[in-house]
């Protein structure tokens, strides 16, 4: 029988979301063997070699320097600063690939996940706690770093300044600078100090590139109707909803119990996509979007174009790098569900 996403309301414990702190299923096979660089962007090759020898430097490492070294005193000696690296380009150009084959390598126990995942987890567990969890992470890699509003500036700066304090180097990847970060969204330059203190963690990786989305895309997916959407939602595994009541669903539902709400379902349907023009409801949509992709669910819509789904004011905003990557991945999930139904 068909389900509705909004009849889900995930509660997973703190230590479930611990334990799902590890690539999403689109990305279980990422390896740096299998991450094909554009021969026309060689930044993408000299990433891949980075990557390499980073994991080669952490698989080096003694475990005892993260714990702490005796000094001739006999006392306990805290490990050196760690530095981090930061994949920074546009959206499709295999960063979260190369995220993900870092974490497949290396050593001891590494941790994935993505920006507003982390901050969720702070948030329940209390940032000491925390921290405590995560310093004994042999890498903690943040997928889709971005700095939204101030509380989450201050919280992940201070949290990465004290990971790396502890020798846990941290691989973020984002679209945006780190210097740059909260740019058009707040004040960033009130907060210059911590931002940069957080950027002086992180050596940057420049990734230039096309989406390589776009190779396996339908130049111009059929647009399907409301009945054919209904009509081929069937099964246990698919769900149905109505685009407005989704979106209200969504304001219920904390985003970082997305992934949650949409765990066992192959194949999601929405029924009258309309354009969405206020920032909150494009951010949460942005983040569903995200957990889709990630969890390979092909997507079946009627409605507004995916082209025309966030009016121009947000396109050209603070978030206009988050809403683009939006569209590409909906797009590529798009064509996924209307080869399902046609």
């Amino acid at each position: 029988m068909t389900t509705s996403l909004t009849s889900r309301f995930p509660t997973p414990a703190p230590g479930e979301l611990v334990a799902q702190l590890v690539p999403p299923p689109r990305f279980q096979q990422a390896r740096l063997d299998n991450y094909i660089p554009d021969p026309d962007y060689p930044s993408q090759e000299a990433a891949k070699q980075s990557l390499q020898q980073f994991a080669s430097r952490l698989t080096a490492q003694p475990s005892s320097s993260r714990g702490g070294l005796l000094s001739m005193f006999g006392r306990k000696k805290g490990p050196a600063a760690a530095h981090g690296l930061y994949l920074d380009g546009g959206f499709g150009v295999g960063k979260t690939h190369l995220l993900t084959a870092l974490f497949h390598i290396a050593p001891g126990r590494p941790l994935y996940g993505t920006f507003v995942e982390y901050t969720n987890l702070i948030g329940v567990l209390g940032f000491t706690r925390a921290v405590e969890e995560f310093s004994t992470a042999s890498v903690l890699c943040i997928d889709e770093f971005e700095l939204d509003d101030v509380g989450d500036t201050l919280l992940m700066t201070r949290m990465i300044r004290e990971l790396s304090d502890r020798g846990v180097p941290v691989v973020a990847t984002s679209n945006t600078l780190p210097d740059a970060l909260g740019e058009g969204r707040f004040a960033a330059q009130d907060f210059l100090r911590e931002i940069q203190a957080m950027a002086d963690r992180f050596d940057v990786l420049r990734i230039d590139g096309l989406d390589y989305r776009e190779k396996d895309r339908i130049d111009d997916p059929p647009q399907l109707a409301d009945d054919q959407v209904r009509s081929g939602a069937r099964g246990d595994r698919v769900s149905l909803d109505d685009f407005e009541p989704l979106a209200e669903h969504l304001r219920e539902v904390h985003p970082s119990r997305y992934g949650a709400m949409i765990d066992g379902i192959e194949r999601c349907h929405i029924v009258g996509m309309e354009q969405v023009s206020e920032h909150n409801r494009g951010l949460r949509l942005v983040v569903l979007i995200d957990r889709l992709y990630d969890r390979e669910v092909p997507v079946a819509l009627s409605g507004v174009r995916v082209p025309e789904l966030f009016t121009e004011d947000l396109l050209n905003s603070g978030y206009r790098k988050k809403y683009l990557r939006c569209l590409s991945r909906l797009g590529a999930l798009q064509a996924d569900g209307a080869r399902a139904l046609v």
